[in-house]
Order: C-alpha cells, then structure tokens, then sequence
C-alpha cells in the first residue's frame, strides 16, 4: 500500500496501471493506492471528466483504442445493459439440464449466462465447451460439478476470444445439446451478425456443432446490422432478449419466423 499520496500523482499512477492491464476494478486500485473505495470512485470520475478512462460496471477501462474501431471491450460491454442482460442470462441459463453438453461463445452476454449456469447448483455433469477465456474464468467456480473445456486458438484481445488459425479444430469434433452465441445485430433481412469477422466465423461453426441454437441479445441489438454475418434468422431456433426490445422489429422477426423469448 501506498501511504500519503498526493491526489494528482495517485490519479496518474491509476491511468499508468489502467493502461497496463486495460481494466481494473474499483476494489483493486483501493487495495493498490491504500485509500478507500469511495476516494477511488471520486478518481476514476475525475479522470473520466477528463476523457482519460471509462467507467464500467465494477471497475474502469482506460480511454483510447483499446479495440477496433466500432467495437467495444470486453469490459465496456459487460456494462452496458447489465441488469437486462442478467434477466436474459437467467432465462438461457434455466434451458440446461443435468449431463448435457453446452457450448458458449466469447462476449458479455454468454458471460452473464455463464454466471447463472454456476448459480444453479442443481446441474451437475455439465459439460462446456468455450472460446472466450472470460466465459471459461466465469464458469471455474462450478469445477468440479462442471468440465470446462477451452477451445484454443488464436487470441483477440478485444473479447479475450480464441478464434483462427486453429480456433475451430476441437469444435470439427463435438456435437453438444445446446449452443449460447450472443451477437451484435439482429435484423429481419440481415439475420445474425457480428462486429468482427473472427469472431463470427468461430460462432458459424459452433452453430453447426450444435443441436440447439440459441442467441442471447440484450434489445439494442435488434434492428442492427453489423459488418460480418453469422447466419439468417432460420440459422437459430430462439432468440432470447430484453422486454425492452421494439414491438415493431419483434413482430417483424416473429413474421419470419424467428422464435422469441422475453426476459
């Protein structure tokens, strides 16, 4: 710990420290700087008037291109529409029986569903197979109720995902029950899509290992089209989302014959 630290010096140290690692939560850097919660709170908002960090839920991610253009970390999306994404978490997560096998794509909304998955302490002998380290961090609590398996791969840094070359060699060789891929847009003519094509490749291929197919998306995703394509809306077999969602782009997804489940 760090006694007497002027305020100003502290608050640069924070951005060097958020800078390393790219996020950092709130009770870290109380533990790091030696001062309290609440003194830390009062930095990061200072620094994020100053345009030089980014609040997200817990903690702070550092300002500036952490990721590609037009898409968000994995830290800044885990706290955008949280408390919807955890009532759509909770609804995929009740889905999952006892001995089955899952499979789960990289992104904050499987992370969400991850986290149900080992609230339920009545599943046992679940198997799941993954492609974001942060999914698969979620789920270790639930070891050794749980195996999880990682796919491996080339990692992005943006979603902490495991993609090509070599990301969809294990998945060649599976056939799980039930497959959670979130997305970035779900749209009548454009179906499922992605913000980066990786990605959406990995998602293709865990569509095709898989029985049933689900997409987990919090309602800013419907009516949005993004760059990569995953697969139409014939390609899933539900979509779970937010009440919150357009009744205009849910009667025209329903139209086509999506199915549709609110949280």
């Amino acid at each position: 710990m760090i006694d007497a630290m002027p305020t100003e010096v502290r608050r640069e140290r924070m951005l060097g420290l958020l800078a390393e690692q790219e996020f950092a939560r709130v009770a870290e850097l109380a533990d790091a700087f030696g001062v309290s919660a609440v003194t830390v709170r009062a930095d990061l908002d200072a620094l994020e008037e100053q345009g030089k960090v980014r609040r997200v839920r817990g903690g702070a991610v550092a300002a500036g291109p952490a990721a590609p253009a037009g898409e968000a970390s994995f830290e800044l999306s885990l706290g955008t529409a949280a408390v919807e994404k955890a009532r759509i978490a909770k609804v995929a997560a009740a889905m999952v029986r006892s001995g089955e096998s899952v499979l789960m794509g990289a992104g904050s909304t499987t992370a969400y569903v991850a986290r149900e998955l080992v609230a339920r302490h009545d599943l046992t002998d679940v198997t799941v197979f993954t492609n974001g380290l942060r999914t698969a961090l979620e789920l270790e609590p639930a070891l050794p109720r749980f195996a999880v398996v990682v796919t491996g791969g080339s990692l992005r840094r943006a979603q902490h995902s495991l993609v090509d070359p070599l990301g969809g060699k294990l998945l060649e060789g599976i056939r799980a029950a039930t497959v959670f891929l979130g997305c970035g847009g779900v749209h009548p003519d454009a179906g499922f899509t992605n913000v980066n094509l990786p990605d959406a490749e990995m998602k293709q291929r865990m569509l095709r290992a898989a029985a049933r197919r689900i997409v987990v998306a919090d309602s800013a995703k419907l009516g949005v089209v993004e760059m990569a394509p995953i697969c139409e809306l014939a390609g899933a077999d539900l979509l779970i989302t937010g009440e919150q969602a357009d009744p205009e782009v849910l009667k025209a997804l329903r139209e086509r014959g999506l199915e549709i489940q609110l949280a």
